[in-house]
This record gives C-alpha cells, structure tokens and sequence, in this order.
C-alpha cells in the first residue's frame, strides 16, 4: 500500500507509531474539541462580558467572530506551511498558541484586548486544524481504521461547538466570563505534553510554494469587507468611510482570486468550482453552518438579556437545539439512502428554513415551549445539512484532489461560522438602532447610549427616573426584538434560498444518471 506523503520508513520507528495510533487521535480529538468549543463557548458570557468591558455593537461582533475569521482565512496557510516545517512542529506550536491566547483572553481588561486574544487564539486554532488530518493519515495506514479515526475527528470539532454554550453557563454563572477560557488552559497543557510524546512528525516531501502575497491579500480583504459591514451596522448606514473600506476589500479579494487561478501552486485552487455540484454543496455549508452558530449567539443573547435567563438556564435552554443537531449527524446517511443525497440536503436546509420562520413569527423568550419544537426542527436540519453538505464537497471533487477538497470544507465551515454572526449580527444592530422608539425624559446624550445595545439600556436605567427607566426597558426589550426577528427572518429566506439551490444544482452528473 502507498504511504502518505513524509510518512516515515523506518520499520521499529513505523512500528511504535502504529502502536500509538489510538493515542495520537485521543490527542488531535481533543485539541479538536477545544477548538469547537471556543466557537461557541463565549455566547452565554457575552451580557456579563459587555457589563464590564462595555464593548460598541461592533466591537461586540468582533469579540465573537474575529476567531472563527482569523481560523476560517489562515486554515489552508497553516496546512501548506505545516507541509514545508513539519506537521508535529506546527501542531505543537498551535497548541502552545492555543494556550496563551486562552490565558489573555481570560485577563482582558479592554475591549481592544479581548479581539486581539481572540484572533491569537484563532491563530492557535488554525495552527492545530490544519494539521491534524494529515497527521491522522500518517499513523493511520489502514483505510478502514483512518476512516474512523477521520469520523471522530470531525465529531469532535462538532461536539465541543455543541457543548460550548452549556459549558460557558456553568463556568460564567460560577467564576465568571474570563473563565471559560481559561478552563482551555490546564487540557491544553497535557495535550501539550503527549502529543509532544506521542505524534510523530512528518513533512511533504515536494511542498506547495508558500505565497505570502496570497495570505495578505485574503487575510486584509476579509477583514476590510467585515469590518465595513459592521460599522455600517452600528452606524445604521454608510459613509464614504465605510464604502472605502468595503470596495478596497472587495478589490483585494477579487485580485486574490485572480491571484489563484494565474500562479501554478495556489494557496486555494479555485478550479475545484467550476464543477457546479462541489460550489453548491460549499455554499449550503456556509449558508447552513453561518445560521446554525448565529442562531445560537443571538438566541443567547435573547433569553439573556430580554427573557431575563441567567448564563447556566440559557445554556440549558440551547441544548434540545445541539442535541437535534447531534442526532441529525447521526441520521444523515440513513436520510441519504433512502432519499438520495440531493433531496435529503433540500429537504434538511427546508426544515431549517421552516422552523427559523416560526422562531422570528413566536418573537417571546417568555414562550419557550413554543420555542422548543422549532428548535429541534433547526437543530435536526442542520445536523443533516452539515453531514451531507461536506460529503458532497469531497463526493464532487476528483478522488486526487481529496486533500484540497477537504481544506476547503474545512474553511467553509468557519466560514460560515464568522460570516454568519457578522452580516445577522449587522442586521440586528440596525434593526435594534432603528426600532428604538422615542421615550419620554431620556436626552439626546442618554438616547445616544441607549441605541449602542440592550446592554447600555441594562446600564443606564438604573440612574434614571423610576418612570423613565422602566419605560426605557419596555422599549429597549421591543427592539431587541424586532431585531432578532429579522434575524431570524433574513436567515429563513436564505436558507429557504440555498434550499432551492440544492435542489436545482446537485443534480447527478450525466454519466451518473
């Protein structure tokens, strides 16, 4: 059987790697769960958060996104450069990375260092991600036992996202929001201290070239376009500032895909798209996986801070949401095989759809057993979509170009992640801005700190008026809402949207028919 690209052919040296396998995947898995876990672990600490660091809407957006960004832009650069120094070297640094962003991000005291940790800590993240499957093809030389091994690698980073807003309950409502992150802190350090035991390393032997150009040119274009599109949401319009911004960023991604297809060894091959089933089926992940994490940011923030939820209920709240998930992953092959893949994804993203149009339509944290069914529905079709949308990401591309295919369902799905809190949060803020309704006895000063966030009117009631304050609540809780339910409203279009387009696009090819 042909070995993996810098896989080692010493035979006592293959021998102990062989013997190690199942406690290099306990390793990766693990630094994978962490992973997971810090994309979604933050949500619920996020009101006790903005009463001490006061972070701007947009400030805000950052704090929770900037990670998965930060991992979604440097994941395939990680994965090319790990090939060129080595697998092990750059997975060990990723989880030293990891550890020390987690240790700032819990000792914050600004706003401004809180999204610097968090975009280390994507670093960290990106660093461990990308090279671990490779690392999984190294110790796994059986193609039955590397598939496993490659099934709980996924169900980890799916996990430990699952799982991230009831931990982050628990510990908040205990030690408080700094501590969610350091928990990471004493696994890390025994991960640490395996791995660097136990994970052998390995190189490709003929590297891709590592463009830097490339790097900048995604890395400084997605930020530019993110961050024009949250200023416009916190300024509920544009300036020539903003559109600046957001054409520059705009130019810089186009030039970087232009960039892709000219040079011979590509950081991101952008062929793979011309085949219309793989773009689809990437684009249903995005779509699906961007509404998934939103939807369990701002329903935390919802029963937080207008449903009166403390961090560990609302935790708690999420969980028949992340369960329905888990068991639509599960379920997902078994909805494939009776129904074909094709219409099984339309079916998944138009259940999604469907029951994020009831959750906008219920709009009252006091109902939430009116909440419950919908949310199982959106849980259960997303699991299905996140299932079958990777497997026709790597199912489209040609069996050779496995390893690309995988880079890029991989970034797909942070993607997703930092794109959908981005552009939903954006739509909230300027929802919530503009819905604000006037309320007698507030001044200019007090209404211009009231139109940052529900979190400013928690803040500034209590030096008003009695009369003021409650009427300031009253509309302060009125526009939360209608800002999540166009949240949720947008989502449901968009996933009704990506639902058609499946069912369109993922057409077999001709010679499959």
């Amino acid at each position: 059987m042909p070995r993996a690209a810098g896989e080692t052919t010493e035979p006592d040296e293959a021998a102990r790697i062989h013997a190690r396998r199942w406690l290099v995947l306990a390793v990766v898995s693990g630094s994978l769960l962490l992973c997971g876990t810090d994309l979604t672990v933050l949500h619920v600490a996020v009101p006790r958060m903005s009463r001490e660091l006061e972070p701007s809407p947009a400030q805000l957006l950052w704090i929770v996104d900037v990670y998965s960004l930060t991992l979604a832009a440097l994941l395939v650069t990680c994965g090319t450069l790990g090939d060129r120094i080595g697998r092990r070297r750059m997975v060990l640094s990723g989880f030293f990375t990891f550890g020390l962003a987690s240790t700032a991000c819990a000792f914050s005291a600004t706003t401004a260092q809180l999204i610097a940790a968090r975009a280390a800590l994507g670093v960290g993240a990106a660093m461990i991600m990308a090279s671990t499957v490779a690392i999984i093809r190294v110790v796994f030389t059986d193609d039955r036992e590397r598939a496993v091994a490659i099934g709980i690698w996924t169900a980890a980073h799916s996990v430990g996202a699952t799982i991230g807003p009831l931990v982050g309950g628990i510990v908040t409502e205990r030690w408080g929001w700094g501590a969610v992150f350091l928990i990471n802190v004493p696994v890390i350090v025994v991960i640490l201290a395996v791995g660097a035991k136990v994970i052998p390393e390995s190189r490709n032997p003929l590297p891709r070239r590592w463009d830097v150009a490339s790097v900048a040119l995604s890395v400084t274009g997605l930020a530019g376009v993110v961050y024009a599109l949250k200023q416009a949401g916190e300024h509920a319009g544009v300036d020539g500032v903003i559109l600046a911004t957001a054409a520059g960023g705009a130019l810089l991604l186009f030039v970087f895909v232009r960039r892709q297809r000219r040079i011979p060894e590509p950081l991101l091959d952008f062929s793979l798209f011309r085949e219309r089933r793989f773009t689809t089926a990437t684009l249903c992940v995005i779509g699906c996986f961007g509404s998934y994490v939103a939807l369990l940011f701002f329903l935390t923030q919802w029963l937080q801070q207008v449903g009166g939820y403390s961090p560990l209920r609302a935790g708690l709240a999420l969980m028949p949401l992340a369960g329905a998930n888990a068991v639509g992953a599960v379920t997902a092959p078994w909805a494939a095989n009776r129904w074909g893949n094709r219409w099984a994804l339309t079916a998944a993203l138009a259940l999604f759809a469907a029951a994020m149009a009831v959750i906008a339509l219920t709009g009252d944290t006091g109902r939430y057993g009116a909440l419950l069914v919908p949310l199982l529905c959106a849980g259960y079709g997303a699991g299905i979509v996140m299932t079958l949308g990777a497997d026709s990401i790597m199912s489209a591309a040609q069996p050779e170009r496995s390893g690309e295919a995988a880079a890029i369902q991989e970034t797909s799905f942070e993607l997703g992640s930092g794109l959908g809190v981005a552009v939903l949060g954006t739509v909230l803020t300027a929802a919530y801005r503009t819905g604000l309704p006037s309320v007698p006895g507030l001044g200019g000063d007090e209404r211009a700190t009231a139109e940052k966030s529900y979190a400013a009117v928690e803040e500034l009631a209590p030096h008003l008026p009695a009369r003021t304050a409650d009427a300031l609540l009253q509309a302060g809780r009125h526009a939360y809402d209608r800002g999540f339910t166009a949240v949720t409203t947008i989502a449901a279009l968009g996933l009704a949207g990506t639902a058609l387009l499946a069912a369109l696009m993922l057409r077999p090819r001709p010679a499959d028919e």
